[in-house]
């Protein structure tokens, strides 16, 4: 078996490759490199010249090919390469006829639990979000940003006392309004610094969040642990990681509870196995972020049915076109053909070869490509604020 054609595919927001054999069979990758995508799609394009003529079944031989040419990284290019990686395992499942699941040892689980996007402006508006998704039968309710998700071109500011306050105030109304069984996974967005984490986190503590999302800017992966080592709250970090030694690091730091596995920045599923191998030898769960489609979903999901140390997936209701509101369907669900099922908050494992879903045809037609502008909220003072 040959690839014969293998090409990126802009669609909406979102950057997929597809790759063909020379026996028919199809694979679909995603890059999870969404701020990014004009330069995860450049390289993309120049991995998929190197793939034709490959046999696509060698995949650990073209993800050290991938990653070591030249040594350039980063998450434009762990995207290019994520797709790929997550493509060339969807062929071999094909050839097979097995679901993705079944190459990486069988599924552990039969449903694998899900939390659903909130994304507001407003605290009543957390609030009537959170209780809808509680309603549908979601056990945790995630990208719940406590500081809310206001306008970009709404200038900010909070001084320390008023921050906390905000934060902890949003916490409280929404424990109140989904009861004491619905996990709180807290949304930071990189907003605080490491001392305003601490005291937030000290201060969320009474209303048992599942965990604290990115609470500084992860680059820092020694000030990540000292947020963990004085933080009540699980701290989950990582969904900006590009390799396995990020990963490493930080888990070795003991920098984080919940490891944010991009599959489509970190290298694939690939290098997503060999993380979660590293955090479950550390005690630590893993935690796929996946803010993209459902070629994205059903990539996470082949590791969260194969791997026992994943706690919970993320299940994109929202952010559609760039848009911080919450919707009531799987993001990009109208531009693939295949079912990913959800019952109760959880998703039901399938038995369709492969990724189980496909990109269609028209996708393009469907949704034509857009790209994310460079574009940051403005502090009174000035200066920029992460968002």
């Amino acid at each position: 078996m040959k690839i014969k054609r293998a090409r990126p595919r802009r669609v909406g927001q979102f950057l997929f490759v597809e790759i063909t054999t020379d026996n028919d069979i199809v694979g679909f990758g995603e890059s999870g490199a969404w701020g990014h995508l004009e330069a995860s799609e450049a390289a993309l394009a120049k991995y998929c010249d190197y793939l034709v003529g490959e046999d696509p079944r060698r995949i650990e031989r073209h993800w050290q090919i991938m990653h070591r040419f030249a040594h350039f990284n980063g998450t434009a290019v762990g995207g290019a390469i994520s797709a790929v990686d997550i493509a060339l395992w969807d062929i071999k499942a094909q050839s097979y006829g097995v679901p993705l699941y079944e190459l990486f040892g069988g599924s552990v689980r039969d449903k694998l639990r899900l939390y659903a996007h909130v994304y507001s402006k407003t605290v009543d508006e957390v609030v009537s979000f959170a209780t809808d998704k509680a309603r549908e039968g979601y056990t945790a309710i995630g990208h719940f940003n406590p500081f809310l998700d206001e306008p970009e071109d709404q200038p900010y500011f909070l001084g320390h006392a008023g921050l906390v306050r905000m934060g902890i105030n949003t916490v409280a109304r929404v424990r109140e309004a989904v009861g004491p069984d619905v996990d709180l996974l807290l949304e930071l967005h990189r907003r605080l610094t490491p001392a305003e984490a601490i005291s937030f986190a000290q201060a969320a503590a009474e209303y048992h969040p599942g965990w604290l999302e990115d609470p500084i800017r992860p680059e820092n992966i020694d000030a990540m642990a000292e947020v963990a080592s004085k933080s009540p709250v699980p701290i989950a970090t990582g969904e900006r990681y590009h390799s396995i030694y990020q990963f490493k690091m930080a888990i070795e730091r003991r920098a984080l509870s919940f490891a944010r596995v991009s599959v489509g920045i970190c290298g694939g599923l690939t290098a997503a196995l060999k993380i979660a191998a590293i955090a479950e030898a550390n005690d630590v769960q893993v935690a796929p972020h996946n803010p993209i489609s459902p070629i994205g979903v059903a990539a996470c999901a082949a590791l969260g049915f194969s791997r026992s140390c994943v706690a919970i997936q993320e299940y994109p209701t929202g952010y559609d076109g760039y848009v911080l509101e919450s919707t009531p369907q799987l993001l990009g669900r109208n531009v693939v053909d295949g079912d990913l099922t959800v019952e109760k908050g959880f998703l039901l494992r399938s038995e369709a070869p492969g990724l189980g879903v496909r990109l269609r045809d028209d996708a393009e037609v469907l949704r034509p490509p857009i790209s994310r502008k460079v574009s940051m909220r403005r502090h009174l003072d000035g200066g920029v604020v992460d968002q």
